[in-house]
């Protein structure tokens, strides 16, 4: 028997008329279609990916005949294009199908009664000649006919793909993107695709980038490489990146010697994508963007630190007298000095771990400012951390991107130096989490009087994004630090702060003597089965019975991965069958399946939903005929399209990363031999500071010691702590 699998594959021919649409996925164009086709009496199916069809329009297909288990014969299209349709009853199905914009059925077939098959002729060239349908106004018509033209040109757009090889899919991602000058932009530039074009990444690029003509060496390709192996590193939190490590990714990635990539280098500095520099004597490279987002940190916070307080000159001593009287509460003798330190600073820092008195020290802080009538805005990363700050301050707090004044639309703020924020002091919470990016944001919006403390846990993981502002200014020595250590009466009680201090101390946690009830458990675990059961039994059984918390509803999975047997997408498919095993209704989108019953959580903040990045939610209907899906958020509802559901993921389980700047009454966190790539002790402290009431380790012991001794915790290169420190 010979081996033909190299052999190519013949295609066969299939020309008709489409009769409906079965089903039709705008994201990525996979369609489901019945065709009618001479010869046949009825239609056939026909799938494939085409960018956009209606029932009437001509379709010609190159594929094979195969025959589905469920869906009996179809024709499998690898390449399908459309015509627009030529007869009477084909025009009218065409223009009622919905795809023209302010045509219905009805409409459609008043436009054909008045003009026949020419109807598309007239839409095109005459459009005001419409005005003569009943119904039909001079906006109407020209609404119709901008429609119908954008249609077209989508039409000509992928034609123009297809011509080069660009897969319909693909095709449709780039069109959705880039509009009318897709194809302008990809002649150009089609590593722009990398950089902007979600799922395509820098080999479907070059890819297409082949097809357009770019070869292997060609200067734009290797300093496109280059550009893409920093951005590469700045997804892994990165702003700078030693020298000779990007020469090596970029070499593996290109496929080119390195001394091609030596030039590319070169030539990326010249033109100013990138920026060489020196962090800790190691000769480094930095992405232009990066660079100047760190430059403008570095220099809008010394100038901001200039200057006196706006609250004027404090007595330190009465202003404690007066916070413990109003208060009842006792500042330790670290607190007055942070008090000290913090009251006389126009730009501040509170760090420390949990159960040492941050929000005491700041509600003492707010005191003092709150004598001198002053403006004062509270803001957090997150929806979730927003809302903590404001319950534990009994003031108003937003989200720093609300506090901003995004545009939703353009992702830009409205404030910034031409609109400075109005405020005398402005506080961020959880400071561990901004990126470079957002805190250049929030300097550029600064006034030049204000003053602005930042607080948060400079221990816990840093920002999601590029950088590690807070660490950095912390290292810099150029603002007054409080630094909270002790651990006070009550806290010392939780074995959940304790524990959460030796991890950060690389000490293992301590469990509680056998039988006794407590906050903080270690369950061994003898592999990534056993764990994953364990974990079923213990959010389904033991948690709810022995502490009476509801496993949906306050038990969260917190995890290192999203991969392998207990990373979160798994660990999300077996908890969804434990604690919603029939659900009424469910729809599949963006490669998830969600359920009526679900927990979902939203990973984006919208704005006009209402609805922020880490807020966790019920799914409480789903109908797909009426493409509504919602979601109810602390008992409010919030209604999506289905194309919107790629802002939700389910969240029985979610990374720990994902969990910054939340708390959950108990969380369940599992470490184990396949998280080795992840075992640091940062992710380990900041996991284990996210439950209020109970936290639950489920680990190997050779992956918990891993992960306490911080042996591979991993550095961040950036170059704000020298910057910040050379400006001084």
């Amino acid at each position: 028997m010979t081996d033909d699998s190299s052999a190519p594959r013949l295609f066969e021919r299939l020309t008709g008329t489409v009769d409906r649409v079965t089903f039709h996925n705008e994201e990525n164009g996979f369609s489901v279609l019945r065709i009618r086709v001479t010869g046949r009496k009825e239609p056939v199916a026909l799938v494939g990916h085409v960018p956009s069809v209606s029932a009437g329009e001509k379709i010609d297909a190159e594929g094979q005949w195969m025959t589905d288990k469920v869906h009996g014969l179809q024709f499998r299209a690898e390449k399908m294009t459309t015509r627009e349709p030529t007869g009477r009853d084909a025009v009218a199905r065409f223009l009622g199908s919905g795809l023209i914009s302010g045509v219905g059925p009805a409409m459609a077939e008043r436009i054909v009664q008045e003009f026949g098959a020419k109807a598309l002729d007239v839409i095109e060239n005459e459009p005001m000649r419409l005005v003569k349908v009943p119904g039909v106004g001079k906006q109407l018509a020209a609404r119709i006919a901008e429609s119908y033209r954008e249609r077209k040109a989508v039409k000509e757009i992928m034609i123009a793909f297809q011509e080069k090889g660009v897969g319909t899919a693909r095709a449709v991602r780039i069109w959705r993107h880039f509009g009318p000058e897709a194809v302008k932009v990809i002649e150009e530039d089609p590593y722009r695709l990398a950089r902007e074009v979600r799922g395509i990444g820098f080999e479907g690029a070059d890819e297409i980038a082949e097809k357009f003509g770019v070869g292997k060496t060609a200067p734009e390709r290797l300093r496109a490489g280059v550009t893409y192996a920093l951005e590469d590193a700045a997804d892994q939190g990165h702003t700078a990146v030693p020298r000779e490590e990007i020469a090596h990714r970029a070499a593996r990635l290109l496929g080119v010697d390195p001394e091609a990539v030596t030039d590319a280098i070169a030539e990326a500095i010249r033109h100013g994508d990138v920026e060489e520099t020196e962090v800790e004597g190691v000769t480094c490279l930095a992405a232009k963007r990066l660079a100047r987002f760190e430059a403008s940190v570095a220099k809008r916070l010394r100038k901001l630190a200039d200057g006196p307080v706006p609250w004027g000159k404090v007595d330190v001593p009465a202003a404690i007298e007066r916070f413990e009287t109003a208060s009842g509460k006792t500042l330790s003798p670290s607190q007055r000095d942070a008090l000290a330190a913090v009251a006389t600073a126009k730009v501040s820092v509170i760090t420390g771990g949990p159960g040492v008195g941050k929000t005491t020290l700041l509600d003492a802080l707010l005191a003092v400012v709150s004598r001198a009538r002053l403006t004062v805005a509270l803001a957090a990363p997150t929806g979730r951390a927003a809302r903590r700050m404001a319950d534990q301050t009994g003031r108003e707090a937003r989200t720093i991107h609300r506090l901003l004044e995004i545009d939703p639309t353009t992702g830009g703020f409205k404030r910034g130096p031409g609109e400075p924020l109005e405020a005398d002091l402005v506080v961020i919470d959880e400071a561990s989490m901004v990126d470079v990016a957002l805190m250049a944001a929030l300097l550029e919006a600064m006034p030049p009087n204000a003053a602005l403390i930042l607080v948060g846990d400079v221990d816990q993981l840093p920002s999601v994004g590029p950088g590690q502002v807070l660490a950095d200014v912390i290292a810099s020595g150029t603002v007054p630090v409080a630094r909270l250590t002790e651990i006070f009466r009550q806290a010392e009680e939780s074995r959940i702060i304790v524990n959460a201090h030796r991890i950060n101390h690389g000490e293992m946690p301590e469990a509680p003597p056998p039988g006794e009830t407590a906050d903080f458990y270690l369950v061994e675990a003898t592999g990534s089965e056993d764990a994953l059961a364990k974990i079923l039994e213990i959010v389904g059984t033991r948690i709810p019975r022995r502490f009476g918390l509801d496993p949906m509803r306050d038990v969260q999975v917190i995890t290192p991965m999203q991969k392998g047997a207990v990373g979160a997408r798994n660990l999300n498919d077996q908890l969804a069958r434990l604690l919603n095993p029939a659900p009424l209704d469910q729809v599949e989108r963006f490669g998830q399946t969600f359920a009526v019953g679900d927990k979902v959580m939203q990973i984006e903040n919208d704005y006009d939903r209402d609805v922020f990045n880490g807020d966790l939610g019920i799914v409480r209907t789903i109908r797909a005929k009426e493409d509504e899906v919602r979601v109810s958020f602390d008992g409010r509802e919030v209604t999506y399209g289905l194309q919107d559901l790629e802002a939700l993921q389910r969240a029985y389980a979610i990374t720990i990363h994902k969990s910054q700047g939340s708390e959950y009454p108990a969380v369940v966190i599992p470490l184990v031999r396949e998280h080795t790539i992840m075992l640091a002790r940062n992710l380990l402290y900041t996991a284990a500071t996210r439950g209020k009431r109970l936290v639950v380790l489920v680990a190997e012991p050779w992956a918990l010691e891993t992960a306490v001794s911080g042996a591979r915790t991993r550095r961040r290169w950036t170059r704000l702590k020298e910057m910040l420190a050379a400006q001084g």
